[in-house]
Parts: C-alpha cells; structure tokens; sequence
C-alpha cells in the first residue's frame, strides 16, 4: 500500500467511526430530550415514551421529526414551550450527548 492509499483508508475510517458517533448521540439525546420531556407533558411512562420519541426519529433525515413529535405532545397539554425553545434544548442535550458518549458514558 501507498502512502496515498494509507490516508484514504485511513480517512474512510475516521468518516465511519465519526458518522457512528453522531448516531450515537442523536439517539442519546432523543432519548434525555424524551426524559425531560415526559414529565413536563405528563407522562407516567418515561421508558415508554423514551421508545416513542427515538422510534419518531426514523421518519425522516435530521431532526424535524423529533421535533414535531415533541412539540407535538407538549402542545396537547398546553406546555407553552415554543418551538424555538424546545429546539435550543435539542441542541444543548445534543451537547450533553455527545460528550457522554466521548466519556464513554
């Protein structure tokens, strides 16, 4: 193998391991989102709703989904959490995510 061929295989690798991570920490941080979420719209049933909220998830690329999900449910109860709001809190759990995966947690 050529030197070239070292850096390609070797930036292939980083991509995989990096795209890995961030699905990580996309599903870790539906999943505080959903535990922060469930007591706030009433829900008895964290694990559950846990389930729910990463299931949400698959419908569509990015994060859309998950918030439509959640707003969704926080708008049935009359939560008075804008959108706006609930997508600063994605991105700072997002945050938190990814940092416990980097810790290993």
């Amino acid at each position: 193998m050529t030197t070239l061929d070292n850096r390609k295989k070797a930036s292939e690798t980083r991509f995989v391991l990096d795209a890995e991570q961030e699905f990580k920490a996309a599903a870790r941080r539906n999943k505080l989102l959903a535990q922060w979420a469930a007591p706030i719209i009433g829900r008895d049933d964290v694990d559950a709703y846990v389930t729910e909220v990463i299931k949400s998830d698959f419908e569509e690329a990015g994060d859309d989904d998950v918030l439509r999900k959640v707003s969704a449910d926080m708008n049935k109860v009359g939560s008075g959490i804008p959108d706006a709001e609930l997508r600063e809190k994605m991105d700072e759990l997002m945050e938190v995510a990814r940092e416990q995966i980097a810790d290993g947690k």
